[in-house]
């Protein structure tokens, strides 16, 4: 009697954080050890195709593919649904399908377009498709703009919540950071949030007419890239400088009432 087949492991592998600007050395960002992993891996399962070839090129700068670029099985997640909030089935994955390659014992790959997969970016459906399917799946060390930004904010590092994106509505987005804030006092909770570029000034602007003037606001910018910033200053100090953000730049917001 023979026992059964053995499974893959499914790679959870970083990117790099400068997405969207003049790539540079890879080594840069992430360990060798990560590179020489990422290499190995024939099937891939990626957030954007497009971006996913350029990592795996900036890859073989420094340890050799498995196999052609052009030969690799990269194939998307995908996208979230529009419209009303989607039912729990239409939140997941079939393991039999996406993950086939690794049910069949071949390794696989879980990559974004920048940082950690499934933290602040897609892929949480994949893993949990991995895990009703019994496979192994391993993170692999690189950098979170999340963690980065609150280890520089000086802001409560022992408890933080994140939010991810806040309302677009300007008024529901008001409610929520003053409830933040309010939990922020609480608790001692340092607060954190992201938003897509071109709105970082919006946001900004919102934040600084919502929160309290006593509030220790973060903001941290372009994480990594040249020219990037973390800046820590009461809500009062922010309102009396230069309020506009880059509108390129990758910014993550951190808050903590005083």
């Amino acid at each position: 009697m023979t026992g059964a087949r053995p499974t893959g492991t499914l790679w959870l592998v970083p990117n790099a954080l400068d997405f969207g600007t003049e790539p540079g050395d890879l080594l840069d960002a992430l360990p060798l050890g990560v590179l020489k992993q990422a290499a190995a891996l024939q099937h891939w399962v990626v957030e954007d195709a497009r971006s996913a070839r350029l990592f795996l090129k900036r890859v073989a700068a420094h340890v050799p593919l498995m196999a052609a670029l052009q030969t690799l099985d990269i194939r998307e997640l995908p996208r979230p649904p529009k419209g009303p909030r989607p039912s729990q089935e239409a939140l997941t994955l079939d393991a039999a399908d996406w993950l086939k390659p690794a049910l069949a014992g071949q390794n696989m790959g879980l990559l974004s377009e920048a940082g950690l997969p499934a933290v602040a970016d897609p892929g949480a459906l994949l893993v949990q498709a991995a895990h009703r399917g019994g496979l192994v799946v391993r993170s692999l060390p690189g950098p979170s703009a999340i963690t980065l930004a609150l280890a520089a904010s000086g802001l409560n590092g022992q408890n933080f919540s994140f939010h991810g994106y806040l309302p677009v509505d300007a008024a529901d987005r008001a409610a929520r950071i003053k409830l933040l804030d309010g939990l922020s006092r609480q608790g001692r909770q340092t607060q954190v949030a992201i938003e897509t570029p071109y709105r970082n000034t919006a946001l900004l602007h919102a934040l600084l007419g919502a929160l309290a003037p006593t509030t220790q606001l973060c903001v941290a910018s372009g994480l990594t890239w040249p020219g990037g910033s973390t800046r820590t200053q009461s809500v009062a100090a922010w309102q009396r400088g230069n309020t506009d953000l880059d509108k390129h730049m990758p910014t993550v917001f951190l808050w903590l009432a005083g």
